[in-house]
């Protein structure tokens, strides 16, 4: 394997360096994934590409890494990855895998509404692990509009070509975020397991001695702890519960304070310290904004 991070540019680039014949359109291609039968000898360990890539895949016997993490390639059958993201791919035999490949690249967008849209489907951010799960049904829907849009950029390109196209892609990309917040519901088993293991990293936290020198924990923190992308997390969170991360993370922040402030001789000031915060007077207007009291308020009953 070539240890040196492998740019494509262009999507041409990347059917030339996979073996594929040349796409139809420079900024669009949709390819099924059996085609590319194996991994190079000099596969890179790290890869780049300036296009947005989605793939729905099956029966893959390989693992994908993004930064240090490695996860099995088969958990889930769509996944997103954004222009910029590093990544990559080790198989140790000939592979496997079926399925359906989308490529496009930014500059396909360009006067468009979804040009500026598409930075704010969330999916682009998840990890592997985070894939999405489809039922046939949702699938079927998939493959259909895939199966649409490259019909479309090999027929004669004209002035209709493009909105087609770009139509198409935000059906799917739509439907991808539908299916996400349904996986966010129906995935009860492994979605209640990451919302108790929340409950219990932001508990064993807030207990800490040591909370003063460490500070208080961020979104990125605790999803990662959670082996989840903060994206996921707040996504997955605010559909269980309506709550972003940051807001269960200021529930047991001022639940660990209540309890301080009701026991503790000690002013404010040092609570303040003892619960991460650098200043008391953001402690206070955090506690106020939360509970409709300032702290001093609250301790007056116990003291």
């Amino acid at each position: 394997m070539s240890k040196e991070i492998h740019h494509f540019k262009t999507i041409s680039q990347y059917h030339a360096f996979r073996g594929l014949s040349g796409s139809a359109h420079p900024l669009i291609s949709v390819l099924r994934i059996e085609n590319i039968t194996e991994l190079r000898d000099d596969e890179p360990t790290q890869m780049i590409h300036d296009f947005y890539m989605v793939a729905l895949k099956k029966n893959v016997n390989a693992t994908m890494q993004y930064g240090q993490r490695e996860y099995d390639f088969n958990k889930g059958k769509m996944l997103f990855v954004a222009p910029n993201q590093v990544y990559s791919i080790q198989a140790k035999n000939k592979l496997t895998h079926s399925g359906w490949l989308l490529m496009v690249h930014p500059d396909f967008f360009w006067n468009t509404t979804l040009g500026k849209k598409i930075k704010h489907y969330d999916y682009f951010d998840y990890a592997v692990s985070e894939a999405l799960f489809l039922s046939e049904k949702e699938e079927r829907s998939i493959v259909s509009i895939l199966q649409t849009i490259e019909e479309e950029y090999h027929s004669n390109i004209d002035q209709f070509s493009k909105p087609v196209i770009v139509s198409q892609i935000e059906t799917l990309l739509n439907y991808s975020d539908r299916f996400y917040h349904r996986q966010f519901i129906t995935r009860e088993k492994e979605n209640h397991q990451i919302l108790t293991r929340l409950e219990k990293i932001l508990t064993n936290y807030f207990n800490r001695e040591n909370l003063s020198e460490e500070g208080l924990p961020s979104v990125s923190s605790i999803a990662y702890s959670l082996n989840v992308s903060p994206n996921y997390l707040s996504g997955l969170l605010s559909v269980l519960t309506g709550k972003s991360t940051q807001q269960h993370i200021h529930e047991k922040l001022i639940e660990k304070a209540k309890e301080k402030l009701s026991i503790s001789k000690k002013s404010i000031s040092e609570i303040a310290y003892e619960l991460g915060f650098e200043y008391s007077q953001s402690f206070s207007k955090l506690f106020k904004l939360k509970t409709g009291q300032t702290p001093s308020e609250f301790k007056k009953f116990y003291n």
